[in-house]
């Protein structure tokens, strides 16, 4: 049976851009992408620590080692610059996978792997 599990999360970062004139989605810094294993153009859930909002976009890419997490488009109404958020990415498997879980300081620098609990 297939399930939609945790592939990979982004934990802590801050939104540095909000763009509302983009034509929409998350952009995110090259390094986190890769660190949490996302791919370009993935869905995206995206949980605001500050507001408690969530939305799903998908995501592009910001350049490697900027520090850039943007929300773009409309979901820039929803998720402001300087709010907390998480990014959390979901695949289809049909077997248990282990999930790339990062947190990051507030300029959106890799710390360290979570392991996926209560940290």
């Amino acid at each position: 049976m297939f399930r939609e599990v945790l592939q990979g999360k982004i934990h802590h970062a801050t939104v540095t851009e909000a763009d509302v004139s983009y034509v929409g989605s998350i952009s995110i810094d090259r390094d986190l992408i890769d660190l949490a294993g996302f791919w370009l153009g993935q869905k995206v859930l995206v949980v605001s620590n500050t507001t408690g909002a969530r939305l799903e976009t998908y995501v592009i890419e910001a350049p490697r080692g900027s520090g850039v997490i943007g929300m773009n488009g409309a979901a820039a109404h929803v998720i402001k610059k300087g709010e907390q958020i998480i990014i959390i990415g979901f695949t289809i498997s049909e077997t248990p996978i282990s999930p790339q879980v990062i947190l990051v300081d507030p300029q959106n620098r890799f710390v360290r792997e979570l392991l996926e609990t209560r940290e």
